[in-house]
């Protein structure tokens, strides 16, 4: 028997409010936090840019999805296998949104539902529903607003949102977003988790036997499921059987289910079920029957073994994208220049004896302040026509430049075929040459003497 001296009560729903709380503060703060005009993240489409950890990258430099993404997937896989569904009991913005709808609106401030610890009614009938749904459709705007935030900042957002005739796809968004969030908190409800969700389809293949999970003691308490989860009695007739029958942890359960059965796919990890059991065990000076622990723990009464292979091995895959996206992400180009060449070959000057290469150069400043750029070849017979002047471009602002680079030396190397020279360009801030400066590789193409001769024959 497990006996407790002061208080046997359980304080998961006070952490878990308490998470709640700080994740909803952070993901409303977080997008109006800039470092140098970059934000923390944001995908924006409008600005083509991908800001991560006060860091701005152009799309060109988008090579950094997959490791997020990879890093995304791991991290899911690491947490359900370590700690089962938290993210779906103590995370997620459904059971966050659930929470504050049901448990918030309807119980604590209209008092449509008479008891925070019954979820198996339906809220009755009242015209306060009326004010339930008008307060959650501005809740709803303002989560979706937040969301949007994260694609578009708040600082062009609330300007946009001044024309909303000129921006109708973002009002659409928001507003889709909204009504989306009505439907799914009020109607929906726990049937998301439970029948939409695909978090809920997946997870089971990432557990084993020393995952975390909300727990029933069959030891302590007594068995009232079979072993083909078929209902043996309502309440265990052992002799030194614990549970007393009171189904408090059914009552309260948001997914409607029985934890006395066993690991069950719409359990989300909030743990309810275990205040709620040690509410009643505490008046027998108990501890709870129901437990965040291990099956396996459980059933050998010891402590779960956080650190095994699955553990090991997804912490190791998880730390090496880390790796990978912090060594990629410090070496961010604060410019970026693409070359093209034009349709034609060269052009060839002053009786064959200069020949010119064009190109067309598009510069991108990709830093957070204003720079003039220019440029240099690595090649000693090989200068630029131009332009023969550096030019200012402002941050995040990009500039096409005709190229024309020439040479009047005689750069042949056979006497049918053009020659292709391969050049290094050199490209660079005059104000911080050492940190801004990029090489990229092109070609110069260099006619042979049978083409020039024709050109010149054609010529007179």
């Amino acid at each position: 028997m497990a006996t407790c001296n002061n208080n046997c009560k359980t304080k998961y729903s006070i952490k878990r409010y308490a998470t709640y709380g700080v994740i909803t503060l952070i993901s409303l703060v977080l997008p109006f936090i800039k470092v140098e005009g970059n934000h923390f993240f944001l995908l924006s489409f409008d600005k083509k840019q991908l800001h991560l950890l006060f860091t701005s990258f152009d799309m060109q430099e988008l090579y950094l999805m997959p490791f997020l993404l990879i890093m995304l997937f791991l991290g899911v896989f690491f947490l359900t296998t370590l700690g089962g569904r938290i993210w779906c009991g103590w995370a997620c913005p459904q059971t966050i949104f659930r929470v504050i709808y049901r448990d918030l609106i309807e119980t604590k401030l209209l008092k449509i539902r008479k008891s925070i610890n019954n979820k198996q009614k339906s809220s009755k009938n009242s015209p306060k529903k009326i004010v339930s749904l008008l307060i959650w459709t501005l809740l709803s705007l303002l989560a979706a607003a937040n969301f949007t935030w994260y694609f578009v900042p708040p600082e062009d957002f609330f300007l946009y949102i001044q024309n909303p005739l000129d921006h109708t796809v973002l009002l659409g968004f928001v507003l889709g977003i909204t009504l989306f969030l009505i439907y799914d908190v009020i109607l929906l409800k726990e049937d998301f988790c439970i029948y939409v969700c695909p978090y809920a389809r997946i997870q089971s293949v990432m557990y084993d036997d020393e995952t975390i999970q909300t727990v029933y003691n069959e030891n302590r308490g007594g068995k009232i499921y079979d072993k083909h989860k078929n209902i043996i009695n309502s309440k265990p007739v052992g002799e030194h059987d614990e549970c007393t029958g009171c189904e408090a942890c059914i009552t309260i359960c948001p997914t409607h289910i029985d934890i006395r059965k066993g690991m069950q796919l719409e359990c989300i990890n909030c743990l309810e079920c275990a205040d709620a059991c040690s509410k009643v065990m505490s008046k027998l000076n108990k501890t709870s029957l129901i437990t965040w622990s291990s099956s396996s723990a459980v059933e050998k009464n010891r402590k779960t073994k956080f650190i095994r292979f699955r553990t090991i091995a997804y912490g190791i895959a998880l730390s090496l994208a880390f790796i990978a996206l912090f060594i990629m992400g410090s070496t961010k180009e604060h410019m970026l220049l693409n070359i093209n060449r034009t349709t034609q070959l060269y052009k060839i000057k002053d009786e064959g004896k200069n020949i010119e290469n064009v190109y067309v150069f598009l510069f991108q400043n990709t830093d957070s302040i204003d720079h003039k750029y220019y440029f240099e070849i690595e090649h000693a017979n090989i200068t630029i026509k131009k332009p023969l002047e550096p030019f200012m471009l402002k941050a995040g602002g990009k500039v096409k430049k005709i190229v024309i680079l020439e040479t009047d030396k005689n750069l042949s190397t056979h006497d049918e075929k053009d020659t292709i020279l391969k050049i290094n360009i050199k490209s660079y801030a005059l104000e911080d040459r050492e940190k801004i400066t990029i090489n990229r590789e092109t070609t110069f193409i260099y006619p042979s003497p049978y083409s020039v001769t024709r050109y010149l024959s054609n010529k007179q």
